[in-house]
């Protein structure tokens, strides 16, 4: 679409050969419609297999002398949806769990918000321990849903990088945003938490300057340690009372479970984050709607003083 172009990057770049033709007859239908929940309904179907296990490479730390192994991150194939208004804001949006960008820049580009640039890029496939090791297309990886699992720190931060590497060279007088859905949505929040410290979980610098965060069916990452870490770093305080958060969930999600993005809010604003809106969808399981995404048109033109909606 006229819209709707592949970009490539030095991490960014396309991570097979496959045309779009067979890329469609991989992926489930239902997959735009109902994202992580695809995943769940069909697991075990080829749509896991379009990359395979040949982008999923280790290296060793050469500083362990062998003995730790790391993961190499290729991130897939990024779209990117172009204003048909003047450019005002350029914003990242992250898919959910075995999704990719392309589906949801065919969503975005019928928003009604001329003046953003979006940015969609698709997570590298790696394993997944909740698949118990099937690979699938995810920003991070994942054991459980649950307050006590372990968060995956190497790969938030690869992710994290990735969207600020996306955001690195648009113009200064561009503002700034990153938003997600599901797991596309704990990433976006984990980048809000490297923006309001600075860095990111490995402490090496976060460079790029949020004007506002989306977060649609997800969860925060980190929650439990954000507060004591939010105030031991200086200006973290004053980035997280300014910088303005959506998030969104369905009451009946059976995936990412309504309590969990309820704490979200919760933790965000007891660590100090002051401009952060919570809508709740009677009804809504994990999918978005209509109504849904007006809020987030309404919320990111008023957040990001844009100029106007298009008919």
């Amino acid at each position: 679409e006229e819209c709707t172009e592949s970009v490539s990057t030095t991490t960014a770049r396309e991570s097979t050969e496959i045309d779009d033709d067979q890329e469609k007859s991989l992926l489930s239908p239902l997959a735009f419609e109902l994202g992580d929940n695809t995943v769940l309904l069909h697991c075990f179907k080829p749509l896991v297999f379009w990359v395979g296990l040949r982008n999923f490479s280790f290296y060793c730390d050469p500083t362990s002398g062998g003995r730790t192994a790391r993961r190499a991150f290729e991130f897939g194939r990024t779209y990117v949806v172009r204003p048909k208004g003047k450019h005002q804001a350029t914003v990242v949006w992250l898919h959910g769990l075995g999704d990719n960008g392309s589906s949801w820049s065919q969503l975005l580009e019928t928003l009604p918000l001329p003046n953003i640039k979006w940015i969609c890029p698709t997570a590298p496939t790696q394993p997944i321990s909740v698949f118990g090791g099937f690979p699938s297309t995810a920003w991070f990886d994942v054991g459980d849903l649950s307050e006590d699992a372990p968060d995956d720190l190497e790969g938030l931060d690869a992710s994290a990088a990735h969207v600020a590497n996306l955001l690195s060279t648009e113009p200064d007088d561009i503002k700034l945003g990153v938003g997600g859905f599901s797991m596309g949505a704990a990433t976006a929040l984990y980048s809000a938490t490297c923006f309001t410290l600075g860095k990111y979980g490995n402490n090496n610098s976060y460079p790029a300057k949020l004007s506002a965060v989306v977060g649609l069916s997800g969860w925060l990452p980190c929650s439990k340690t954000l507060p004591q870490k939010i105030g031991e770093v200086n200006e973290a305080a004053t980035r997280a009372a300014s910088l303005p958060i959506l998030l969104c969930h369905g009451k009946v999600d059976d995936v990412v479970q309504y309590k969990f993005g309820e704490k979200s809010s919760t933790s965000l604003g007891s660590s100090g984050f002051r401009d952060v809106t919570f809508k709740s969808y009677n009804g809504l399981g994990h999918y978005t709607i209509p109504d849904e995404m007006d809020e987030v048109c309404a919320w990111l033109t008023s957040k990001l003083g844009l100029e106007g909606s298009s008919s």
